[in-house]
């Protein structure tokens, strides 16, 4: 789309939306596919546009997150107070793309050399640039941050609107687009693997969600000498193996006991010794947020070892023998988006790389060659849709 044909277009544009006058928290799910005004550059009316470009999808990702917002079950409140600062009812959901450029703000082609028709990608937190963290290179935890899609519109739509500060280019003909797609899921894998050195480590990966496969594979790419995955799901646990888990157990506790969900699986924990030569795994990566998960983690753990916390639920967690944290010495590493812009430098090598050869890994095995995990967006259906996404681990839309 050229610059001219950008602005002869209609006001209105399609897009998934949550509306909270529509569809009251409490008892609704899903997205709706509405009409909703169409973004624009428009200098002479708002100076901060001179930093902003225009997007056009060519794919997103749905991502954990938005299933949250989906089934209702998190963001409720980030969503609603970004909503009261706009006075808006509706917010455009998504926040994992590929697009082209069409438009782009005069400080955004000047400042980041950007062009109409790159392809790009985008970190989804949008850091403010002055509080504390962000000063001091922390842009991960800004203080002040926003989050495209949930407290800014975001990108399931015919066009998105962000600032240039945020976009990553991407090279197409290294980086399949169905896989481009979600570079930035791929990057919470590469920045938990990150955050210790995994190489000759023995490694558990206790939850093998769609993050935690991910970090399968980034976890063998790193050097892990061993990796133990921990998933109760036989179909995610098939896919961690061909993706370089060396075995998958399954826990016994599932979500703990009945009358204490905190408390982790001692026959999980004796089987992961026995695995280690009696002494427990280097780190394990927490990957669902589950409160026994934590404690299998802790527990699967050697002393002096590292426990990597991504997984996230809401609400109070309760750590089984706390002392043993302190007394054997173990570290905890809490994980959150991806360094900005590092973790995204790691994220291009390991994609564009063939060897090991995880871009096709994440083609064939988490996205299975996009048979019943690629949606077109113009014939968006709910119920079609919901099933997918309960379905499979990742899901893409075409536009």
């Amino acid at each position: 789309m050229s610059f001219e044909e950008a602005h002869n277009v209609s006001d209105a544009m399609q897009a998934l939306t949550y509306d909270r006058e529509t569809d009251p928290w409490e008892n609704s799910t899903g997205l709706r596919k509405t009409e909703v005004e169409r973004p624009r550059i428009d200098e002479t009316s708002d100076y901060h546009d001179r930093s902003q470009v225009l997007i056009k999808p060519i794919m997103t990702g749905f991502c954990g997150s938005d299933r949250g917002i989906w089934f209702r079950s998190a963001f409720k409140d980030m969503i609603f107070k970004s909503l009261e600062r706009d006075k808006k009812s509706s917010r455009v959901i998504g926040h994992e793309l590929l697009g082209r450029v069409v438009e782009i703000g005069t400080d955004a082609r000047r400042q980041y050399g950007l062009e109409v028709g790159d392809v790009v990608t985008t970190e989804s937190h949008i850091p403010c640039g002055v509080c504390y963290q962000c000063r001091i290179g922390d842009t991960h935890v800004c203080a002040d941050d926003k989050i495209i899609g949930i407290s800014e519109d975001g990108c399931f739509a015919e066009l998105v609107k962000l600032p240039a500060k945020n976009l990553w280019r991407t090279d197409i003909t290294k980086i399949r687009p169905e896989v481009a797609a979600i570079q930035e899921p791929f990057g919470n894998a590469v920045h938990a693997c990150t955050k210790v050195n995994l190489r000759g480590k023995r490694v558990a990966i206790v939850g093998c969600g769609t993050i935690g496969l991910f970090a399968v594979a980034v976890a063998r790419a790193m050097g892990a000498n061993y990796i133990i995955g921990v998933e109760p799901m036989e179909s995610h646990a098939e896919m961690a193996r061909r993706l370089g888990a060396d075995v998958v157990l399954r826990p016994q506790l599932q979500n703990g006991s009945k009358d204490k969900p905190h408390k982790s699986d001692p026959e999980l924990t004796e089987r992961i010794r026995k695995l280690t030569d009696g002494v427990g795994v280097d780190v394990a990566l927490e990957m669902s947020g589950v409160n026994s998960s934590v404690n299998n983690a802790i527990h699967a753990v050697r002393r002096g070892g590292d426990v990597i916390l991504f997984g996230l639920k809401s609400g109070d967690a309760v750590i089984e023998n706390f002392d043993r944290l302190i007394v054997d010495g173990i570290s905890l590493h809490s994980v959150i988006g991806r360094r900005i812009f590092e973790t995204w430098h790691i994220t291009r090598h390991l994609l564009e790389s063939r060897d090991p050869n995880i871009h096709d890994l994440i083609w064939e095995v988490i996205l299975k060659r996009g048979e019943g995990t690629m949606f077109d967006f113009r014939d968006y259906d709910a119920g079609d849709f919901q099933k997918a996404i309960t379905t499979y681990p990742k899901v893409v839309i075409r536009y």
